[in-house]
């Protein structure tokens, strides 16, 4: 299965607990690697969201980004008693120690004392489970949007790959009037240069020319080269590396198949062969 690294997806959620955003975005790479960025209350997930993405996901830089907006509600006053009760008589041994006059203490002094309000304790798990509902969420839009440009990749593939054929069934049918031509070319410098040439050692620089500029193994392996592009477009594992691994192939049989040209029409040929890899290429390296 062809699909892109490159995507972008994005997940919203409210509950009582508040507000949450995910952004996902992932660009291509050679391996899969994730960066997360956590609100403090929620950095305790990044094993299990790490561990969520590597089962969806092959390869590419994938960045998550987590956005966290508490709710916002009046919490009631509560007062710690005890904390209050100590600071009182910590007020009064003091005032006690005082030689110039009691100082007044307002209620509000002894309210931002540290303790004496109580802080109201926040249940995280809700908020946990609802993160990672929502990531998984995001990284289902996210693999659904890689599909769909992949589906896209793999459309440029076969075309090119369908450009290709005619290309090397035209360079391969060529090949016999090439020799031939050879075997002419041949025949008559020779002729100006004797006027009795040596039959045997004629035929054997025309067979070192024909097997010098001799292509069929290079067509041939450009024949299977396409076969198995096909065959690996078919699969339905990542297939972003065997694809890479194939365009080399491609690219060095295209070459060779330029410098043994011996005629301008299959240098013509190599051209256009280099130009659909060198498009296929580009795309391959954007698929997972």
């Amino acid at each position: 299965m062809i699909r892109s690294m490159t995507a972008f997806a994005r997940q919203e959620s409210e509950g009582d607990w508040g507000a949450l955003t995910w952004e996902l975005r992932s660009v291509n790479h050679r391996y899969l690697e994730v960066s997360l960025r956590l609100p403090d209350e929620l950095r305790s997930l990044e094993t299990a969201i790490r561990e969520r993405a590597s089962r969806r996901l092959g390869r590419g830089k994938l960045d998550c980004n987590l956005r966290y907006k508490p709710a916002q509600r009046r919490a009631a006053l509560v007062l710690n008693t005890d904390a209050l009760a100590q600071t009182l008589t910590a007020c009064e041994q003091i005032r006690e120690q005082l030689t110039g006059g009691a100082a007044t203490l307002s209620p509000l002094d002894l309210l931002r004392w540290p303790g004496v309000i109580q802080e109201e304790t926040t249940d995280l798990a809700p908020l946990a489970e609802s993160a990672l509902a929502l990531f998984d969420q995001a990284l289902n839009e996210l693999v659904a949007t890689r599909e769909r440009e992949g589906a896209q990749i793999l459309e440029i593939l076969s075309s090119r790959l369908d450009a290709m054929e005619p290309l090397v069934a035209s360079a391969r049918a060529r090949l016999p009037e090439i020799l031939e031509r050879i075997r002419d070319k041949l025949r008559t410098r020779v002729a100006e240069l004797t006027s009795s040439p040596d039959p045997d050692r004629l035929e054997q620089e025309l067979a070192f020319l024909a097997q010098k500029m001799d292509v069929d193994e290079e067509l041939d392996r450009l024949t299977g080269h396409i076969s198995e592009t096909r065959r690996v477009l078919k699969l339905s594992e990542p297939v972003g590396r065997r694809l890479d691994f194939l365009m080399q192939e491609f690219n060095r049989e295209a070459n060779t198949l330029g410098s043994k040209s011996a005629d301008s029409e299959t240098t013509r040929i190599s051209v256009e062969l280099k130009v659909l890899i060198e498009q296929m290429r580009e795309q391959v390296q954007n698929a997972e």
